[in-house]
């Protein structure tokens, strides 16, 4: 009588090529989120300091002026973005916006 199955060696060969592939796919995979996150964080940035820009010329404001929130939202930005869980805060016209994140993501500046 021959019984159909796979022997245990097979098995354990299956399990450890899985292992290797997964250890070398996992770290690609955390490289590829942090690069994703960043190019998110830094596309925010540059999309309020747009905003403020445009708000500083469409009213005149000074260089040192800041805007209120919702000077901005929905008028000049539809939502106002997050990195994370964190919210932006809101520049003057001559400051850059900093990452909300910055302590623990100090590649977050454009």
């Amino acid at each position: 009588m021959h019984k159909k199955g796979f022997t245990l060696v097979e098995i354990m060969i299956v399990v450890a090529i899985i292992g290797i592939i997964a250890a070398m796919a996992i770290p690609g995979f955390v490289r590829a989120r942090e690069v994703t996150l960043r190019n998110s964080c830094m596309h925010n940035i540059s999309q309020i300091q747009g905003a403020v820009q445009i708000w500083a010329l469409t009213t005149a404001a000074s260089s040192d002026a800041t805007p209120l929130l919702t000077d901005l939202v929905p008028n000049y930005i539809k939502v106002w973005p997050k990195c994370g869980t964190l919210t932006y805060e809101v520049p003057a016209v001559d400051e850059m916006p900093v990452c909300p994140n910055i302590d623990s993501h100090p590649d977050h500046i454009l």
